[in-house]
């Protein structure tokens, strides 16, 4: 008896185990930024910490038709105690490049591993000169997120 018993505590304690190496998604709302000019942006972003790796979703609207974007965490900067307008440094490993739509939507997807964005305070997303990805504003849309342990 106590071998049958054992089996379903083991699968249990080994589950529990996975769990907590899975983090709960954290979803942040996107803001418009000065340098978003006449555009009207929102959309959010889902944040999903899973083990060593942080996967990343924004899904924005009210961007520049057929454009390209580039978003990226930030470090906290000294400019302000607002992470949005701190001016910090861009953290370049988390870079996510994509183009919007003939609508102005745009959906970007990106992974990055968690040790890098673990000081990150803010995620950007900036107007890009081109499709690699150079910016070509100081960031249309921003949310400021939770440090990453």
């Amino acid at each position: 008896m106590l071998k049958v018993l054992a089996l379903p505590t083991l699968a249990l304690a080994l589950s529990a185990c996975s769990m907590s190496m899975m983090a709960r998604p954290m979803d942040y709302t996107l803001a418009k930024q000065p340098a978003g000019n006449a555009l009207n942006s929102s959309g959010t972003v889902t944040v999903n910490k899973t083990g060593s790796m942080v996967m990343t979703t924004a899904k924005v609207m009210g961007l520049a038709p057929s454009t390209y974007y580039v978003a990226h965490y930030h470090v906290q900067g000294a400019a302000s105690t607002d992470a949005c307008a701190s001016g910090g440094a861009p953290i370049m490993s988390s870079m996510i490049v994509g183009q919007s739509d003939a609508s102005g939507m745009l959906t970007l997807s990106g992974s990055v591993a968690a040790a890098d964005v673990m000081n990150a305070t803010y995620f950007n997303i900036h107007t890009a000169a081109n499709a690699t990805g150079t910016p070509a504003d100081a960031g249309v849309s921003c949310t400021a997120i939770a440090k990453m342990m």
